[in-house]
């Protein structure tokens, strides 16, 4: 059970990407008071929260409803976690999530008005993007029983836990980080993924042509 738990949480760790949600918060945000910032990440998270567990619990289903074979979604979804694994490993990720923020930030114009970034692009998507919700779905489809389930659930209460935890510290995380140890510690979780994202192709084409 100990190693599910850690499987699944470095994996929705790596996916969700708390450290790399708190910069792009950060400078959502810059213009809100501290309490409005909190506001708005309790917001995100909880949003995030909901819809991931509606696709941890009803994925599979709606996947029956859809006449996709289980093994087909794996293999679907390793290749895109293995593209979000380049675009950590080649930092490009980054760099469209700086973008999007900038064109938000601009688009939001220069009112004292603070824009509400909870569910847009906080909740989706980064923090439940199609990477996570394919990556909750192929754990839990992984998962045998309800105690492995409820592993699951907890190793991806605890990461949103830690996103949360990392939006509202997302100033004070940033100075403490700093760019350069961001960007080493984005690249090692992106091979990581990367990693885990060739075990669901070969899980899948093993049980589609085995």
């Amino acid at each position: 059970m100990l190693e599910l738990f850690i499987s699944a949480f470095v994996t929705l760790f790596v996916v969700i990407d708390p450290p790399g949600c708190a910069p792009i918060y950060a400078g959502l945000t810059s213009g809100a008071t501290r309490a409005q910032a909190r506001s708005m990440a309790i917001r995100a998270t909880f949003i995030a929260t909901i819809i991931l567990l509606i696709f941890a619990l009803f994925g599979e289903q709606l996947l029956a409803g859809l006449h996709i074979e289980l093994d087909s979604f794996r293999i679907a979804g390793g290749i895109m976690l293995f593209l979000i694994a380049l675009d950590m490993v080649f930092e490009t990720r980054t760099q469209r999530r700086e973008a999007r923020a900038e064109k938000i930030m601009a688009e939001s114009g220069s009112g004292p008005e603070i824009e509400d970034v909870s569910v847009f692009p906080m909740a989706m998507p980064m923090i439940a993007g199609p990477g996570s919700i394919a990556t909750i779905m192929l754990l839990m489809a992984r998962s045998e029983g309800t105690p492995q389930t409820l592993v699951v659930l907890g190793a991806l209460a605890a990461v949103l836990l830690l996103t949360l935890l990392a939006l509202i510290a997302a100033g004070p995380l940033m100075k403490l980080l700093g760019k350069r140890s961001e960007a080493v510690i984005t690249r090692l979780l992106g091979v990581l993924l990367a990693a885990l994202a060739a075990q669901y192709v070969i899980d899948g084409l093993k049980a589609s042509f085995g």
